[in-house]
């Protein structure tokens, strides 16, 4: 291999445009899905303190997001649904007028083009907080939440979700959806798994958007702990057969090798969540004066989709989609 003075690695980086001939990653809008709170209510805009810019949202103030979205060319969303009221069973998560099916018809009234993904679990509909149903003992009941997650999808579904997103890491619970898509004549809802998803630090604030955080305890018994990159690779591998058609890991940026991983290993696309946490940093880092925040968010989702991940759920989305359009 030659060597300095015969090569000279400055020589492609001499210019923008030469930079951008030979960029080995590219960044695009349609890599983005953009994460929103949905409440009950009406004019509510209740922006969520420790993520700045992002608000719990009643319908009527859905819409004018629901556009900006559109204008911006991000091609899809992800729901969570604050329930008008809580109980043990998470009941409001597959009632046909919950607020997430109400959600789902809205936008598909208004945008039908957009992707709309609903996420699939119990703890912001549950009074405990869990994100499954609990047993005697006041553990959660693998087996019995199974049944409530595949009647919650259906029910989303049929108000017209484009994309079903379990995310309760509960054993089988792939395998409980699909089927019950399957018999409920969904059989073309696709399903994004959340497949890899660590009991992790970084879903603080998050929980305080959805106000979904336990009563007691923690979620360590069903999320994955964050030392184990092998076991990702079974849940993914079980995902998959169980039906999954997008496999997800989360949180995304202390686990880009487990994404560059799931990369390399599986055929189906990957999706990473750049959760609310590594939003959270950058956004107060910034407020500081100690980072750019244009600079930083771009380079972290570049990092993303350069370990392998082909859809990137985010916060920053839609500044993303603003400041890749002006780079364009």
């Amino acid at each position: 291999m030659s060597s300095f003075p015969t090569t000279r690695m400055r020589r492609l980086r001499a210019s923008p445009a030469l930079r951008r001939m030979v960029v080995e990653t590219r960044l695009s809008v349609d890599d983005l899905i953009y994460p929103l709170f949905v409440t009950h209510g009406r004019n509510v805009q209740a922006e969520i303190p420790p993520m700045p810019g992002i608000c719990q949202l009643s319908l009527d103030r859905l819409l004018p997001e629901i556009g900006s979205v559109v204008d911006l060319g991000i091609p899809a969303v992800l729901l969570f649904g604050i329930p008008s009221s809580k109980d043990p069973q998470g009941s409001e998560a597959y009632e046909p007028n919950g607020i997430v099916q109400e959600a789902i018809r809205v936008i598909k009234q208004a945008a039908p083009e957009v992707i709309v993904v609903t996420d699939v679990c119990l703890c912001e509909y549950t009074d405990h907080g869990h994100c499954g149903i609990l047993s005697d003992g006041g553990s959660v009941d693998n087996d019995a939440t199974l049944e409530v997650l595949a009647n919650a999808a259906v029910s989303q579904a049929e108000a017209g979700a484009d994309v079903i997103a379990p995310s309760a890491m509960m054993d089988g619970q792939v395998h409980a959806i699909r089927s019950a898509l399957d018999a409920g004549g969904f059989g073309g809802a696709p399903i994004m798994a959340y497949s890899a998803k660590y009991s992790s630090g970084f879903y603080g604030p998050f929980r305080v958007a959805a106000e979904s955080a336990p009563r007691f305890g923690d979620r360590a018994s069903y999320q994955m702990d964050p030392p184990n990159a092998r076991e990702a690779m079974r849940e993914i591998a079980q995902d998959i057969e169980e039906g999954a058609d997008v496999v997800m890991v989360k949180p995304a940026l202390a686990y880009l090798d487990v994404i560059a991983r799931a990369k390399r290993r599986f055929s189906v696309p990957v999706a990473a969540y750049n959760v609310s946490g590594e939003y959270a940093m950058v956004k107060a880092a910034a407020q500081n004066g100690w980072l750019d925040a244009r600079r930083v968010t771009l380079e972290a989702l570049t990092a993303i989709k350069r370990a392998g991940a082909d859809l990137i759920i985010s916060y920053h989305a839609k500044e993303a989609a603003q400041w890749l359009d002006a780079r364009s």
